[in-house]
């Protein structure tokens, strides 16, 4: 019976998106907290002593999503899947993330999400952190590692900036290049420096950390953050006014590093400056949707609020731990990790007039879905070579049970790669792959089990792995990762080329795959 039911909810989803298609269509923000637990927000933890009464209210309003996923431990792949749709390990980032000068890791010939939008009448906007590579204008004699620019001039910043956002599908742009740890420390906007250096800064306490470097004249650092929120709104309040639909990809700086809460908030969690911080987040959400109320296009918008990936150690879990709180919940590990909570992330969704308040999914999701996502809302068409990672999660949004994703593939900082399928989920490295114990040359050394296979249903902390006892599923999971990477995608579709991925196999897995007769 069941089935039943399910297969008619199906047909009912699927009738509906010719609808959706020809009806007017949402204004879209979709809002990118850095650095953010999972468990930091307190309607996914009961046991969350940050409060965060905000993004409560809109998650009240609209559904949450318990089982969401960033692309990746760490920043920048988890912003190619965001704006390609498609695995960043796919391209050049093998593992790791780019710097503040980096070149454009975005090929300027993929369709993008932007551009999927533009071509259905969207007005498309970034305001914030991109952390995904422009081109700068690089003196003669410039270094050719340009993760970390301490000083010197190697930029000439009066030259316009190519290959930024601009050149994939946004309108208009206004943010700063890597994280607000890297410098060069200026915005551009609009392919244009704002403001030409004028000294160099650094910060060298550990929750405030950020690396020495030259920064612009109207650039400080703890205003970043409510600068691209009030700029957002401004945004917001334009764009109401011309009756177009807008689309408003809002990527945070924090609480990623530097931590820095603004005056009104030091304190105010009761936790650590981290806690504040994530209370002055929560804070800036309540006025984006006050501003979406103000000008009359908050039933006709859809709002979304998610992390890149888990919480930083710089949050100083030691400190959080005195007052109860974890930012990961019941999951195990941190950013960076192949373990859940480096990737397992908030992920609220409101939309009055297309989702019903007062949901709750435990579908999987990727934040790589977003394009798919619009792509059926729209009814946007999406070429054979774009979005390979994609896939629409409008049934869970439309309240359909059951899960959306065929599989889906996690990547931690150092490349190490995971794959989940419904309950079970595959690690294919010895220890975290990332920054959480037991860390990757600590794994090595103890010489664990160079595959780790957890069942997530009643193992949800990741602590007993059961490879030896489940070599079918082993073996079914990995073929099913080794087929997303021949074919150049994880969904239905022509096979892509082979990009040159870096193997699957950590080393040591080649005895285990024998055994399995891979």
């Amino acid at each position: 019976m069941r089935s039943l039911r399910v297969s008619f909810a199906l047909a009912l989803v699927v009738s509906l998106l010719p609808a959706f298609a020809s009806a007017a269509k949402p204004n879209v923000v979709y809002v990118l907290a850095d650095d953010l637990g999972w468990g930091d927000v307190s309607c996914n933890n009961p046991e969350s002593k940050i409060h965060t009464p905000h993004l409560d209210r809109i998650a009240s309003q609209g559904m949450r999503f318990t089982d969401a996923h960033s692309g990746s431990g760490v920043c920048t792949p988890t912003r190619y899947g965001i704006v390609t749709g498609r695995y960043s390990w796919r391209t050049r980032l093998k593992r790791g993330v780019l710097g503040g000068a980096s070149t454009h890791l975005i090929d300027t010939d993929r369709y993008t999400v932007g551009d999927l939008l533009q071509d259905q009448g969207y007005h498309t906007a970034m305001i914030g952190k991109w952390h995904l590579g422009w081109d700068f204008h690089f003196l003669e004699g410039a270094p050719s590692d340009r993760f970390d620019l301490k000083g010197g001039e190697v930029i000439d910043y009066s030259k316009p900036v190519k290959n930024g956002p601009d050149a994939i599908g946004f309108d208009y742009y206004y943010g700063h290049c890597g994280s607000l740890d890297m410098a060069p420390y200026v915005y551009v906007e609009n392919g244009r420096v704002t403001a030409p250096p004028n000294r160099i800064t650094i910060n060298d306490d550990y929750k405030g950390f950020w690396r020495e470097g030259l920064t612009g004249s109207d650039f400080a650092h703890v205003d970043v953050t409510p600068n691209f929120v009030e700029r957002s709104i401004r945004y917001i309040e334009e764009r109401a006014k011309t009756g177009e639909p807008f689309f408003l990809y809002l990527p945070l700086p924090s609480p990623h590093t530097p931590i820095l809460p603004i005056d009104a908030f030091k304190g105010k969690s009761g936790t650590n400056y981290y806690g504040d911080f994530v209370q002055q987040v929560d804070w800036h959400m309540g006025q984006i949707m006050e501003a979406l109320e103000n000008a009359g296009v908050a039933d006709d918008t859809l709002f979304i609020f998610t992390s890149d990936n888990g919480c930083s150690p710089r949050a100083e879990f030691d400190e959080l731990a005195a007052v109860g709180h974890k930012p990961g919940g019941i999951y195990r590990g941190n950013k960076a990790d192949a373990y859940e909570a480096g990737h397992r992330v908030p992920f609220i969704v409101r939309w009055p007039n297309g989702v019903e308040a007062g949901g709750v999914s435990d579908a999987t999701i990727c934040l790589t879905d977003l394009f798919a996502t619009m792509a059926d809302i729209t009814g946007g068409r999406t070429p054979n070579n774009a979005a390979e990672d994609s896939v629409s999660f409008l049934p869970a949004l439309k309240g359909v049970p059951g899960q959306v994703r065929e599989g889906t593939v996690h990547h931690s900082i150092n490349g190490s790669f995971a794959i989940r399928k419904g309950k079970w989920k595959l690690l294919l490295c010895p220890g975290s792959g990332g920054w959480s114990v037991p860390r990757p040359a600590e794994a090595l050394k103890m010489e664990l089990p160079p595959i780790q296979l957890f069942n997530l249903e009643i193992d949800p902390g990741e602590t007993n792995n059961v490879y030896l006892t489940h070599k079918d599923i082993v073996k079914d999971l990995y073929l099913l990762l080794q087929s997303y990477v021949d074919n150049g995608r994880s969904t239905p579709g022509p096979r892509q080329a082979n990009t040159g991925e870096t193997p699957i196999d950590p080393k040591g897995f080649d005895a285990i795959r024998a055994s399995l007769r891979l």
